[in-house]
């Protein structure tokens, strides 16, 4: 008796791999405010190069703050290195944005 699967003629099953577009805010970092990475990206983007002024701009990290650290990964990834840009965040700034 054949298997079907181990057997010959059986070539096997081939996936597609589809190319997803540029994605739009699929990462909710801000689960209290619904805040995305695109839109800390984009307020990046528009001048808010501290991580007070991005939580400020998008709402992120003002009510529990467990996101700032999230908060801040994206707005050093979206502006270069931290030292390029001054990007040194105190537990002051941390404590004043998550609050």
């Amino acid at each position: 008796m054949e298997h079907p699967v181990t057997d010959p003629p059986f070539v096997g099953i081939r996936y597609a791999s589809p190319q997803l577009p540029r994605r739009e805010s699929l990462v909710i970092v801000c689960h209290c405010a619904v805040v995305g990475d695109q839109q800390i990206a984009a307020a990046a983007a528009a001048g808010a190069t501290t991580l007070s002024r991005v939580c400020a701009s998008t709402g992120a990290g003002r009510d529990c703050g467990a996101c700032v650290f999230s908060v801040r990964r994206i707005l050093c990834e979206s502006v270069g290195s931290e030292a390029d840009h001054g990007l040194v965040t105190t537990s002051a700034e941390v404590d004043r944005a998550a609050s």
